[in-house]
């Protein structure tokens, strides 16, 4: 990841996004309001080196979804039926990443945020977005990114800016690290099964195998694209392979998780949102909130790390090469 002083001009000479870094103690954020207010990175100090927290971003000036982790906004994750119907009018939506055939994780990644203020561990980040490629969401977006001691918390807000009242939902898309040794612990009491599509066919209380994280348990080599329910908001990552924890926090009680397990790759997503997949199409519209003109609605998220003992690596770790 470039140094503080090298950010600007190597995205210049190189025809990159330009990464703004923020510091604070044994920690460093690179953040990419240009491609779509993502992050580029989140970084640990152990002596002279630093580690990963996050994916590093892969440097492509195009690959949003190789970065470290980005907002998601006015919904999260795909919507049938090419839009929505609300309050007796339909709302037409189109699809929106290459190789989906449904929009997906709304349309504020698809463009440029703007640093409205900035300090050395704290940055606000905002985005006017009107109608984008035949959306009916009219709103304002804002992200404050704050390094706090041994923590990074990242509050998401949208307000409608609109001229009528549309349902809105939010949620990140972090993107974790993992190897044979990662251990995960998050409570659910439940998941969403899902056809080849990915979008959700029933509900089930028995997990599948491989699938139960309420102790902590490996993340095996199979894949999981799905949305858990009955989360109670709190996530725990142990890496004993670099001597690190992890704890996601969020404070939104509507209790959907959506996880990413991917095959041979080197990293796995555990995404906060505030609204099941599809959530549009389901009956009254779980997680989502509809908000009038002037209403705005927050996901605060803290993101925390403390060093754990170090365990030698018994299995060589999968490329990273995809992206989701």
């Amino acid at each position: 990841m470039p140094s503080r002083a090298t950010d600007a001009r190597r995205a210049g000479s190189q025809g990159l996004p330009q990464i703004h870094t923020l510091q604070a103690g044994r920690q460093r954020l690179h953040v990419l309001p240009s491609l779509g207010g993502a992050l580029a990175g989140w970084e640990w100090q152990r002596e002279r080196q630093w580690l990963p927290l996050l994916r590093p971003w892969s440097a492509d000036p195009a690959a949003l979804y190789a970065t470290a982790c980005f907002p998601l906004l006015p919904w999260s994750n795909r919507i049938t039926g090419g839009g929505f119907d609300f309050d007796g009018k339909h709302y037409p939506l189109v699809p929106n990443r290459l190789g989906e055939p449904y929009p997906i994780h709304g349309d504020s990644w698809r463009q440029a945020w703007t640093i409205t203020a900035q300090a050395e561990d704290r940055m606000t980040l905002e985005l006017e977005s009107d109608r984008y490629d035949g959306n009916p969401y009219v709103y304002r977006a804002r992200q404050l990114l704050t390094l706090r001691e041994n923590a990074l918390e990242i509050e998401l807000r949208v307000t409608n800016t609109g001229t009528e009242t549309l349902p809105y939902g939010l949620g990140l898309h972090p993107y974790f690290l993992r190897d044979a040794q990662t251990r995960l612990q998050f409570r659910s009491r439940g998941v969403w099964l899902s056809g080849p599509d990915r979008i959700p066919t029933s509900f089930t209380r028995q997990l599948p195998a491989g699938w139960d994280y309420n102790r902590p348990a490996t993340l095996e080599d199979k894949l999981i694209d799905n949305c858990f329910e009955g989360w109670d908001g709190l996530a725990m990552i142990e890496d004993p392979t670099r001597g690190l924890r992890l704890q996601m926090h969020t404070t939104d009680r509507s209790g959907y998780v959506l996880m990413f397990r991917p095959v041979k790759q080197a990293f796995f997503c555990l995404e906060p949102v505030t609204h099941p997949i599809d959530a549009f199409h389901r009956p009254k519209r779980p997680g989502l909130i509809d908000l009038a003109p002037g209403e705005d609605m927050v996901l605060l998220t803290r993101f925390s790390v403390c060093e754990i003992a170090q365990e030698e690596p018994r299995v060589r770790p999968a490329s990273a090469s995809a992206a989701r």
